[in-house]
């Protein structure tokens, strides 16, 4: 034994100790780095799942949105038919030339093959109705809207047209309209267009036209001859990209600023973990959390509103990933500015609204005044929804090539940069 009653021998078989009184490196118990960064991933998901306020806005706020607008203009650039709701009034008796105006209109209202509707719904009077009773009526359904128009064929005008054709006076018939509803100025066009057709059957029963002699029209076709893209699967990516901007915006400055102040990132840095791990772990998690999200949007736009788009391709999961990368960056750009978790969200709602109305995520951004179109230049979400869309096939890209990866990464690099020097993680390195 030696001094102090130590037995050299058991001393110089143990490790020398390091500086700073540590246990030597084989004697300590680290997690192997990948698995911490995953294991602080997953509790970043399951955290933000378990708030209530971050599960309305982050999940059921852009479904909400995407259905609401869906609904009310789900229509809107599709294939859906024009119908024009109008009342025929017949006070001609026999069954001659006012039959076949009557015809005419009557053929215009029978549903299309293939289970689409007519471009007409047509009232007339019943049988054994009083045709002045009903004419009545119907005038007063036209002054309140709910007609678009009326058209009502004289007594005599059979006998008064085989006039015109010997050189009489030609008869009319009456067309009423409600000078309010432009609805019922684009029913006038069509019923005038109908009646055109109309009296050209009549002019070739009767020898007076030569349909040889007509000038053709020949019309020539422009486009691939695809269906055209309906409003449902122009507004999907805007609401895809509007979760991963919000979840950047408000999410990232959210959770970082109130763990600091809570110290809960204090805890994390007595531990062996480092910043860099934990940006890491925190990135996958925030990935994580828009896969869910972008699963969940697409699911109800796919199967409850009809989208047709196909996001399963190389291009378009990379301009995904450069979206969600381009928003946590902003999010980390937030948290380095703000002071408190109240001065973050007060930041991002102000960031909100302007870049999203200002960058086309659910209407298209024509005809705005220069300085708006100044600002939609400098978004970076403009790029990113004009990158998503022509990938999609929802529309020709607008922005230049070069500018829609560069803005996005300029605006990472920068908030990159800025996080950098000014985001305090409350502890001393």
């Amino acid at each position: 034994m030696g001094e102090g009653g130590r037995d050299p021998a058991r001393s110089a078989r143990r490790p020398p100790a390091e500086p700073g009184g540590r246990l030597p490196r084989p004697h300590r118990e680290e997690a192997p780095r990948v698995k911490g960064i995953l294991l602080l991933s997953r509790a970043h998901i399951a955290i933000s799942l378990r708030e209530r306020v971050t599960l309305f806005w982050f999940l059921v706020f852009p479904i909400l949105l995407l259905s609401i607008l869906a609904l009310i203009f789900g229509n809107s650039g599709g294939e859906g038919n024009v119908r024009f709701d109008i009342a025929l009034v017949n006070e001609d008796s026999g069954d001659g030339f006012s039959g076949m105006i009557e015809r005419a209109f009557g053929e215009m209202a029978t549903p299309a093959e293939g289970g689409g509707e007519g471009i007409f719904s047509l009232a007339i009077p019943k049988s054994g109705q009083d045709r002045g009773a009903f004419l009545e009526e119907e005038m007063e359904r036209l002054s309140r809207g709910g007609l678009a128009a009326i058209l009502v064929i004289p007594a005599g005008f059979n006998d008064d047209l085989i006039g015109a054709l010997t050189g009489e006076e030609r008869p009319a018939v009456d067309l009423y309209l409600n000078r309010n509803d432009p609805g019922s100025r684009m029913a006038g066009g069509i019923i005038d267009q109908v009646i055109a057709g109309v009296n050209r059957e009549i002019l070739i029963r009767s020898g007076r036209l030569d349909p040889e002699g007509e000038v053709e029209t020949k019309a020539g076709w422009i486009g691939d001859g695809e269906e055209r893209p309906g409003y449902i699967d122009f507004l999907l990516p805007g609401i895809v990209l509007m979760g991963f901007f919000t979840a950047g915006l408000f999410g990232v400055p959210g959770t970082i600023l109130y763990s600091r102040d809570v110290k809960i990132l204090r805890r994390y840095w007595v531990s062996p973990l480092t910043v860099p791990r934990y940006v890491a772990g925190f990135a996958i998690g925030h990935i994580g959390l828009c896969t869910l999200q972008f699963g969940a949007v697409y699911t109800i736009g796919r199967y409850a509103f009809g989208a047709r788009l196909d996001f399963a391709r190389v291009d378009v999961a990379l301009v995904l990933l450069l979206s969600v990368a381009t928003f946590m960056a902003f999010g980390f750009l937030i948290a380095s500015i703000a002071r408190t978790p109240n001065g973050g969200m007060a930041i991002a709602n102000i960031l909100n609204m302007p870049m999203m109305f200002l960058s086309g995520l659910f209407f298209p951004i024509t005809g705005l005044p220069l300085f708006l179109l100044a600002l939609v230049y400098v978004n970076p979400v403009s790029y990113l929804i004009d990158s998503l869309r022509a990938g999609l096939g929802v529309g020709t890209a607008v922005m230049p090539g070069s500018l829609r990866l560069a803005v996005p990464l300029g605006w990472i690099a920068l908030s990159i940069a800025v996080a950098g020097m000014r985001l305090r993680w409350d502890v001393e390195r």
